[in-house]
Protein backbone atom coordinates (compact mmCIF):
# COMPACT_ATOMS: atom_id res chain seq x y z
CA UNK A 1 0.00 0.00 0.00
CA UNK A 2 1.34 3.43 -0.84
CA UNK A 3 2.41 5.80 1.77
CA UNK A 4 0.61 8.75 2.35
CA UNK A 5 3.57 11.60 0.92
CA UNK A 6 1.89 14.42 2.73
CA UNK A 7 2.68 12.58 6.04
CA UNK A 8 5.38 14.59 7.92
CA UNK A 9 8.72 13.16 8.47
CA UNK A 10 8.60 14.56 12.41
CA UNK A 11 5.59 12.40 13.11
CA UNK A 12 6.77 9.31 11.10
CA UNK A 13 9.79 9.92 13.31
CA UNK A 14 7.73 10.24 17.04
CA UNK A 15 5.37 7.09 15.51
CA UNK A 16 8.66 5.84 14.84
CA UNK A 17 10.39 6.21 18.46
CA UNK A 18 7.63 5.02 20.18
CA UNK A 19 7.30 2.03 18.72
CA UNK A 20 11.07 0.91 18.62
CA UNK A 21 10.60 1.85 22.66
CA UNK A 22 8.02 -0.18 22.62
CA UNK A 23 9.56 -3.24 21.47
CA UNK A 24 12.50 -2.87 24.06
CA UNK A 25 10.32 -2.06 26.84
CA UNK A 26 8.41 -5.13 25.93
CA UNK A 27 11.32 -7.65 25.55
CA UNK A 28 14.13 -7.72 28.30
CA UNK A 29 16.51 -10.43 28.22
CA UNK A 30 15.97 -11.90 31.91
CA UNK A 31 13.76 -10.82 34.89
CA UNK A 32 16.76 -8.41 36.31
CA UNK A 33 15.54 -5.42 33.71
CA UNK A 34 17.25 -2.30 33.69
CA UNK A 35 15.55 -0.49 35.68
CA UNK A 36 14.73 2.54 34.00
CA UNK A 37 12.78 0.29 31.60
CA UNK A 38 10.78 -0.63 34.34
CA UNK A 39 7.35 0.79 34.80
CA UNK A 40 5.93 2.61 38.05
CA UNK A 41 4.54 -0.53 40.73
CA UNK A 42 1.70 1.51 40.53
CA UNK A 43 1.39 4.96 41.39
CA UNK A 44 3.90 7.10 39.79
CA UNK A 45 5.64 7.40 36.79
CA UNK A 46 8.73 6.44 34.65
CA UNK A 47 9.58 6.91 31.14
CA UNK A 48 8.84 4.02 29.93
CA UNK A 49 4.86 4.15 31.18
CA UNK A 50 5.33 7.08 28.11
CA UNK A 51 5.77 4.41 25.54
CA UNK A 52 2.01 3.06 25.49
CA UNK A 53 0.42 6.40 26.03
CA UNK A 54 2.46 7.73 23.10
CA UNK A 55 1.65 5.18 20.62
CA UNK A 56 -1.94 5.93 21.02
CA UNK A 57 -1.03 9.34 20.65
CA UNK A 58 0.81 8.62 17.39
CA UNK A 59 -2.41 6.57 16.09
CA UNK A 60 -4.18 9.97 16.83
CA UNK A 61 -1.78 11.86 14.88
CA UNK A 62 -2.12 9.64 12.13
CA UNK A 63 -5.67 9.27 11.83
CA UNK A 64 -6.02 12.87 11.22
CA UNK A 65 -4.58 12.05 8.11
CA UNK A 66 -6.46 8.97 7.30
CA UNK A 67 -9.84 10.39 8.35
CA UNK A 68 -9.47 12.11 4.86
CA UNK A 69 -10.10 9.63 2.96
CA UNK A 70 -13.94 9.41 4.18
CA UNK A 71 -14.62 12.13 3.34
CA UNK A 72 -17.68 12.23 0.31
CA UNK A 73 -18.53 8.61 2.03
CA UNK A 74 -21.42 7.53 3.10
CA UNK A 75 -22.01 7.22 6.89
CA UNK A 76 -22.46 3.64 6.37
CA UNK A 77 -19.66 2.65 4.47
CA UNK A 78 -17.16 4.42 7.19
CA UNK A 79 -18.70 2.56 9.89
CA UNK A 80 -17.78 -0.72 8.12
CA UNK A 81 -14.62 0.27 7.52
CA UNK A 82 -13.83 1.80 11.01
CA UNK A 83 -15.43 -1.81 12.54
CA UNK A 84 -13.48 -3.78 10.34
CA UNK A 85 -10.47 -1.80 11.00
CA UNK A 86 -11.31 -2.97 14.88
CA UNK A 87 -11.75 -6.28 14.19
CA UNK A 88 -8.67 -7.34 12.42
CA UNK A 89 -6.83 -5.86 15.10
CA UNK A 90 -8.43 -7.60 17.56
CA UNK A 91 -8.29 -11.17 15.56
CA UNK A 92 -4.72 -10.50 15.32
CA UNK A 93 -4.27 -9.86 19.15
CA UNK A 94 -6.18 -13.01 19.61
CA UNK A 95 -3.90 -15.62 17.05
CA UNK A 96 -0.87 -13.94 18.26
CA UNK A 97 -1.78 -14.81 22.25
CA UNK A 98 -3.53 -18.11 20.52
CA UNK A 99 0.36 -18.39 19.53
CA UNK A 100 2.10 -17.50 22.17
CA UNK A 101 0.31 -19.95 23.98
CA UNK A 102 1.77 -23.14 21.87
CA UNK A 103 4.56 -24.52 24.01
CA UNK A 104 7.46 -26.82 22.57
CA UNK A 105 9.74 -28.90 25.10
CA UNK A 106 12.81 -30.27 25.06
CA UNK A 107 11.80 -33.77 24.06
CA UNK A 108 10.00 -32.35 21.08
CA UNK A 109 6.10 -32.44 22.37
CA UNK A 110 3.53 -29.56 21.71
CA UNK A 111 1.20 -28.42 23.79
CA UNK A 112 -1.13 -25.14 23.30
CA UNK A 113 -3.21 -22.72 25.79
CA UNK A 114 -7.02 -23.69 26.12
CA UNK A 115 -9.62 -21.10 25.27
CA UNK A 116 -10.46 -21.12 28.69
CA UNK A 117 -7.87 -19.38 29.91
CA UNK A 118 -6.54 -17.06 27.11
CA UNK A 119 -6.69 -13.41 28.06
CA UNK A 120 -9.20 -11.34 26.04
CA UNK A 121 -8.11 -7.98 26.66
CA UNK A 122 -4.30 -6.60 25.82
CA UNK A 123 -2.20 -4.02 24.36
CA UNK A 124 -3.08 -4.63 20.93
CA UNK A 125 -7.53 -4.93 21.81
CA UNK A 126 -6.67 -1.61 23.33
CA UNK A 127 -5.22 -0.36 20.29
CA UNK A 128 -8.65 -1.75 18.78
CA UNK A 129 -11.15 -0.38 20.66
CA UNK A 130 -9.39 3.43 21.18
CA UNK A 131 -9.02 3.55 17.36
CA UNK A 132 -12.71 2.42 17.04
CA UNK A 133 -14.22 4.82 19.74
CA UNK A 134 -11.78 7.70 18.75
CA UNK A 135 -12.50 7.43 14.82
CA UNK A 136 -16.46 6.99 15.61
CA UNK A 137 -16.63 10.26 17.66
CA UNK A 138 -14.15 12.49 15.20
CA UNK A 139 -16.36 10.73 12.31
CA UNK A 140 -20.12 11.94 13.61
CA UNK A 141 -19.10 14.34 16.09
CA UNK A 142 -18.23 17.45 13.53
CA UNK A 143 -17.82 20.04 16.81
CA UNK A 144 -14.02 20.29 18.12
CA UNK A 145 -15.91 22.10 21.47
CA UNK A 146 -18.46 19.02 21.54
CA UNK A 147 -15.72 16.16 21.21
CA UNK A 148 -13.26 18.08 23.91
CA UNK A 149 -16.42 18.25 26.00
CA UNK A 150 -16.40 14.51 25.44
CA UNK A 151 -12.86 13.91 26.32
CA UNK A 152 -13.89 16.20 29.77
CA UNK A 153 -16.49 13.93 30.62
CA UNK A 154 -14.57 10.30 30.28
CA UNK A 155 -11.67 11.71 32.38
CA UNK A 156 -13.92 12.80 34.91
CA UNK A 157 -16.62 10.10 34.37
CA UNK A 158 -14.02 7.62 35.12
CA UNK A 159 -12.50 9.10 38.24
CA UNK A 160 -16.16 9.22 39.77
CA UNK A 161 -16.35 6.17 38.52
CA UNK A 162 -13.94 4.75 40.48
CA UNK A 163 -14.99 6.88 43.69
CA UNK A 164 -18.20 5.36 43.84
CA UNK A 165 -17.89 1.72 42.67
CA UNK A 166 -14.56 1.25 43.81
CA UNK A 167 -13.99 0.41 47.42
CA UNK A 168 -14.45 3.13 49.17
CA UNK A 169 -11.49 2.17 51.54
CA UNK A 170 -8.62 1.94 48.46
CA UNK A 171 -10.59 3.32 45.46
CA UNK A 172 -7.68 3.05 43.77
CA UNK A 173 -6.39 0.52 44.58
CA UNK A 174 -5.26 -2.64 42.32
CA UNK A 175 -7.92 -5.27 43.50
CA UNK A 176 -10.01 -2.91 44.82
CA UNK A 177 -11.19 -0.67 42.12
CA UNK A 178 -14.03 -0.41 40.03
CA UNK A 179 -12.32 -1.36 37.06
CA UNK A 180 -10.91 -4.79 38.22
CA UNK A 181 -14.66 -5.57 39.71
CA UNK A 182 -16.02 -4.78 36.20
CA UNK A 183 -13.13 -7.00 34.53
CA UNK A 184 -14.12 -9.86 36.87
CA UNK A 185 -17.78 -9.64 35.90
CA UNK A 186 -17.39 -9.75 32.64
CA UNK A 187 -14.60 -11.36 31.90
CA UNK A 188 -14.08 -14.06 34.05
CA UNK A 189 -10.73 -14.00 35.91
CA UNK A 190 -9.47 -16.91 33.52
CA UNK A 191 -9.28 -14.38 30.80
CA UNK A 192 -7.87 -11.15 32.54
CA UNK A 193 -3.99 -10.80 33.15
CA UNK A 194 -2.15 -12.60 35.47
CA UNK A 195 1.42 -11.62 35.35
CA UNK A 196 1.75 -9.76 38.55
CA UNK A 197 0.37 -12.50 40.48
CA UNK A 198 -3.35 -12.58 41.25
CA UNK A 199 -6.26 -11.21 38.03
CA UNK A 200 -5.62 -7.20 37.30
CA UNK A 201 -6.23 -6.15 33.70
CA UNK A 202 -3.71 -2.93 32.98
CA UNK A 203 -5.74 -3.08 29.84
CA UNK A 204 -9.23 -4.05 31.45
CA UNK A 205 -12.42 -2.63 30.36
CA UNK A 206 -13.29 0.46 32.35
CA UNK A 207 -9.90 1.83 32.01
CA UNK A 208 -9.91 2.06 28.71
CA UNK A 209 -12.50 5.00 28.35
CA UNK A 210 -9.63 7.43 29.66
CA UNK A 211 -7.01 5.83 26.60
CA UNK A 212 -9.34 6.95 24.53
CA UNK A 213 -8.73 10.60 25.29
CA UNK A 214 -5.01 9.83 24.03
CA UNK A 215 -5.84 9.06 20.99
CA UNK A 216 -8.76 12.28 20.24
CA UNK A 217 -5.68 14.69 21.65
CA UNK A 218 -3.44 13.22 18.88
CA UNK A 219 -5.62 13.54 16.28
CA UNK A 220 -5.74 17.06 17.59
CA UNK A 221 -2.12 17.79 17.62
CA UNK A 222 -2.06 16.08 13.89
CA UNK A 223 -4.88 18.29 12.83
CA UNK A 224 -3.46 21.18 14.30
CA UNK A 225 0.10 21.08 12.81
CA UNK A 226 -1.25 20.37 9.37
CA UNK A 227 -3.99 23.13 9.39
CA UNK A 228 -0.92 25.56 10.27
CA UNK A 229 2.25 24.30 9.09
CA UNK A 230 5.69 24.60 10.20
CA UNK A 231 5.63 27.58 12.06
CA UNK A 232 6.84 28.95 14.85
CA UNK A 233 3.26 29.63 16.34
CA UNK A 234 2.68 25.90 15.46
CA UNK A 235 4.96 24.78 17.89
CA UNK A 236 4.85 27.73 20.59
CA UNK A 237 1.07 26.87 20.95
CA UNK A 238 1.75 22.69 21.11
CA UNK A 239 4.66 23.41 23.68
CA UNK A 240 2.28 25.96 25.67
CA UNK A 241 -0.79 23.71 26.06
CA UNK A 242 1.11 20.75 26.25
CA UNK A 243 2.90 22.22 29.78
CA UNK A 244 -0.77 23.18 30.71
CA UNK A 245 -0.83 19.84 30.93
CA UNK A 246 1.26 18.43 32.62
CA UNK A 247 0.37 21.36 35.49
CA UNK A 248 -2.80 20.10 35.56
CA UNK A 249 -2.03 16.24 35.73
CA UNK A 250 0.57 17.31 38.73
CA UNK A 251 -2.43 19.02 40.15
CA UNK A 252 -4.78 16.78 40.13
CA UNK A 253 -2.54 14.04 41.20
CA UNK A 254 -2.93 14.97 44.47
CA UNK A 255 -6.78 13.57 44.12
CA UNK A 256 -6.95 11.08 42.21
CA UNK A 257 -2.74 9.82 41.83
CA UNK A 258 -0.82 9.52 38.37
CA UNK A 259 -0.89 5.43 37.81
CA UNK A 260 -0.29 4.02 34.15
CA UNK A 261 -1.56 0.41 35.64
CA UNK A 262 -4.82 1.81 36.32
CA UNK A 263 -4.63 4.72 33.50
CA UNK A 264 -5.96 7.45 35.37
CA UNK A 265 -6.98 11.00 34.42
CA UNK A 266 -4.31 12.77 35.56
CA UNK A 267 -2.25 9.73 33.87
CA UNK A 268 -3.71 11.12 30.49
CA UNK A 269 -2.96 14.22 31.00
CA UNK A 270 0.61 13.58 32.24
CA UNK A 271 1.81 11.58 29.04
CA UNK A 272 -1.08 13.91 26.26
CA UNK A 273 1.11 16.63 28.07
CA UNK A 274 4.33 14.87 27.33
CA UNK A 275 3.90 14.25 24.05
CA UNK A 276 2.96 17.54 22.76
CA UNK A 277 6.24 18.77 24.08
CA UNK A 278 7.87 15.88 21.94
CA UNK A 279 5.77 16.23 19.03
CA UNK A 280 6.38 20.33 18.77
CA UNK A 281 10.37 19.66 19.61
CA UNK A 282 10.39 17.19 17.01
CA UNK A 283 8.57 19.58 14.38
CA UNK A 284 10.82 22.30 15.26
CA UNK A 285 13.75 20.22 14.79
CA UNK A 286 13.39 18.20 12.01
CA UNK A 287 10.97 20.25 9.70
CA UNK A 288 12.25 23.57 10.34
CA UNK A 289 15.43 23.31 11.23
CA UNK A 290 16.03 19.97 9.19
CA UNK A 291 18.94 18.69 11.54
CA UNK A 292 19.82 15.40 10.67
CA UNK A 293 22.97 14.07 11.25
CA UNK A 294 23.90 10.85 9.96
CA UNK A 295 20.39 10.75 8.69
CA UNK A 296 18.95 9.53 12.23
CA UNK A 297 15.24 10.30 11.33
CA UNK A 298 15.93 7.52 8.66
CA UNK A 299 15.97 5.26 11.84
CA UNK A 300 13.01 6.29 13.53
CA UNK A 301 11.42 6.90 10.30
CA UNK A 302 11.22 3.10 9.67
CA UNK A 303 9.03 2.12 12.31
CA UNK A 304 7.05 5.02 11.95
CA UNK A 305 6.02 3.97 8.05
CA UNK A 306 4.90 0.14 9.41
CA UNK A 307 4.13 0.36 13.36
CA UNK A 308 1.91 -1.88 14.13
CA UNK A 309 3.49 -4.65 11.79
CA UNK A 310 6.39 -4.25 13.17
CA UNK A 311 5.10 -4.41 16.51
CA UNK A 312 3.00 -7.46 15.50
CA UNK A 313 6.07 -9.46 13.90
CA UNK A 314 7.81 -8.46 17.42
CA UNK A 315 5.18 -10.85 18.95
CA UNK A 316 5.42 -13.31 16.20
CA UNK A 317 8.95 -13.82 15.99
CA UNK A 318 9.45 -13.95 19.77
CA UNK A 319 6.83 -16.91 19.73
CA UNK A 320 8.39 -18.54 16.92
CA UNK A 321 11.93 -18.70 17.63
CA UNK A 322 10.87 -19.99 21.13
CA UNK A 323 10.48 -23.01 19.79
CA UNK A 324 13.62 -24.74 19.05
CA UNK A 325 15.70 -25.50 21.17
CA UNK A 326 19.80 -25.14 21.23
CA UNK A 327 21.72 -28.07 22.43
CA UNK A 328 18.19 -29.22 23.64
CA UNK A 329 19.04 -27.33 27.00
CA UNK A 330 17.36 -23.97 26.15
CA UNK A 331 15.62 -22.05 23.41
CA UNK A 332 16.76 -19.86 20.88
CA UNK A 333 15.50 -16.87 22.99
CA UNK A 334 16.82 -17.99 25.90
CA UNK A 335 20.43 -18.63 24.42
CA UNK A 336 20.97 -15.54 23.49
CA UNK A 337 19.90 -13.75 26.72
CA UNK A 338 21.91 -16.31 28.44
CA UNK A 339 24.86 -17.08 26.46
CA UNK A 340 25.38 -14.33 24.50
CA UNK A 341 24.28 -10.67 26.01
CA UNK A 342 24.01 -11.58 29.64
CA UNK A 343 27.44 -13.29 29.05
CA UNK A 344 28.79 -10.58 28.19
CA UNK A 345 27.35 -8.13 30.91
CA UNK A 346 25.60 -9.66 33.59
CA UNK A 347 22.53 -8.34 35.00
CA UNK A 348 20.54 -5.48 34.07
CA UNK A 349 23.03 -4.46 31.46
CA UNK A 350 23.20 -7.51 29.56
CA UNK A 351 19.00 -7.29 29.87
CA UNK A 352 19.24 -4.22 27.89
CA UNK A 353 21.42 -5.52 25.06
CA UNK A 354 19.27 -8.25 24.34
CA UNK A 355 16.16 -5.78 24.47
CA UNK A 356 18.30 -3.42 21.59
CA UNK A 357 19.20 -6.70 19.68
CA UNK A 358 15.31 -7.51 19.56
CA UNK A 359 14.13 -4.26 18.70
CA UNK A 360 17.11 -4.15 16.00
CA UNK A 361 15.94 -7.53 14.42
CA UNK A 362 12.02 -5.75 14.41
CA UNK A 363 14.06 -2.73 12.89
CA UNK A 364 15.64 -5.27 10.00
CA UNK A 365 11.88 -6.59 9.03
CA UNK A 366 10.77 -2.91 8.95
CA UNK A 367 13.48 -2.03 6.47
CA UNK A 368 12.68 -4.83 4.13
CA UNK A 369 9.08 -3.74 4.12
CA UNK A 370 10.17 -0.25 3.66
CA UNK A 371 12.99 -1.45 0.11
CA UNK A 372 9.45 -3.32 -1.01
CA UNK A 373 7.60 0.12 -0.65
CA UNK A 374 5.32 -2.17 1.13
CA UNK A 375 3.35 0.24 3.76
CA UNK A 376 0.50 -2.02 5.76
CA UNK A 377 -2.23 0.45 7.64
CA UNK A 378 -4.37 -1.36 9.65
Amino acid sequence: MEQNSNRFLSLDVFRGMTICFMIIVNNPGGDNSFAPLDHAKWFGFTPTDLVFPSFLFAMGNAMSFSMKKFIGQSSSSVILKILKRSALIFLVAWCLEMLGSIHRDIGGSWSIGSFSHMRILGVLPRIALCYLFAALIVWFIKSDKTIIAICAALLLGYWIALLLFGDPRDPFGMLTNAGTYLDKLVLGENHMYHGEGPAFDPEGILSTLPSIVNVICGYFAGKYIQQKGKRYETIANLLLIGILFIFVALCWNMAFPIAKKLWTSSFVLLTVGIDLVLISSLVYVVEMRLWNPLKWTSFFATFGKNPLAIYIFGDFFGAVVGWFYVYNKMNFNEMMSVKVFLAIAPGPIGSLLFAIYYMLVCWVFGKILDWKKIYIRV
